[in-house]
């Protein structure tokens, strides 16, 4: 077997990106306060992360995608929270963010994390953004900071 490669959780001198959606705010604030918490558990310093807020999750990938493309973060972490309706909306937004995130982060070559909640309910999606699931918020700040850490370790460059 060759070598092995993997990321660390250790954040010093890493700068994140964070696009969060401002649509289900009680809810996405608090999955911005779990992932600041995360990146600065973790060594990253406040000033080396920068939040920018869009109107909804549609529009998290060109954010993203402008943010990775900007040459300035090692890393990206979406933030929204999607929640079921009586229509399809529901659908059409989560797959439509979801396949956004996916492409910028091809696209840029820099890891895009998709700390975007998909849930049934409000109570749901309070669970998981700091209730008794967790925060997935924090969860993508480690994601992100791995991922980051991945890449730096591996041989040759993504252009």
């Amino acid at each position: 077997m060759g070598k092995t490669f993997k990321g660390d959780t250790l954040g010093k001198g890493l700068r994140i990106g964070i696009a969060v959606s401002r649509f289900n705010e009680s809810v996405t604030s608090r999955l911005l306060d779990g992932a600041l918490e995360g990146l600065n558990a973790n060594g990253v310093s406040q000033y080396a992360i920068d939040v920018a807020w869009t109107p909804g999750a549609l529009e998290l990938p060109i954010v993203a995608r402008q943010m990775a493309g900007s040459g300035r973060y090692d890393a990206i972490i979406c933030l929204g929270a999607v929640i079921r309706g009586e229509t399809a909306h529901f659908d059409y937004v989560s797959a439509g963010a979801q396949q956004g995130v996916v492409k910028a982060s091809l696209d840029t070559g820099v890891p895009i994390l998709f700390g975007v909640l998909t849930t049934d309910d409000t109570t749901q999606a309070m669970e998981r953004s700091g209730g008794k699931k967790g925060n997935k918020g924090f969860d993508a700040s480690a994601a992100a900071i791995e991922m980051a850490n991945l890449l730096k370790s591996l041989p040759g460059s993504y252009s």
